[in-house]
C-alpha cells in the first residue's frame, strides 16, 4: 500500500485514469464484436459502414495508450481481412 502522500495520489488518479482505459477497451471489443456478427449475418453493407467508426475507437485506444500501436494496426489489418474475404 502507498506510504507517502504522493504515492497515495498516483495511487488515486491511477484508479481513475483504470476507469476510463477499461470504457476505451470495452468500446474497442463492442466495436470489433459488431462488426464481425454483421459480417456473419450477411450484411456486409452495414458492416463496411462501420469500418471508420471502429477505426476512429482503436486508433483513439492506441494514442491514449490502452493498446499498442502494433495492436492497433494488426486489429485494423485482420478487420479488413475479414471484410475483404466475405465480399469477393
Amino acid at each position: 500500500m502507498a506510504i507517502t502522500i504522493g504515492a497515495k495520489k498516483a495511487h488515486r488518479a491511477s484508479l481513475r485514469k483504470n476507469v476510463y482505459n477499461q470504457r476505451r477497451k470495452v468500446a474497442m471489443r463492442a466495436a470489433l464484436k459488431k462488426i464481425k456478427t454483421l459480417i456473419q449475418s450477411g450484411k456486409k453493407d452495414e458492416a463496411m459502414s462501420l469500418v471508420p467508426e471502429t477505426y476512429k475507437i482503436i486508433d483513439k485506444a492506441a494514442k491514449r495508450g490502452v493498446i499498442k500501436p502494433n495492436t492497433a494496426s494488426r486489429k485494423k489489418s485482420k478487420l479488413m481481412k475479414l471484410l475483404r474475404e466475405t465480399v469477393s
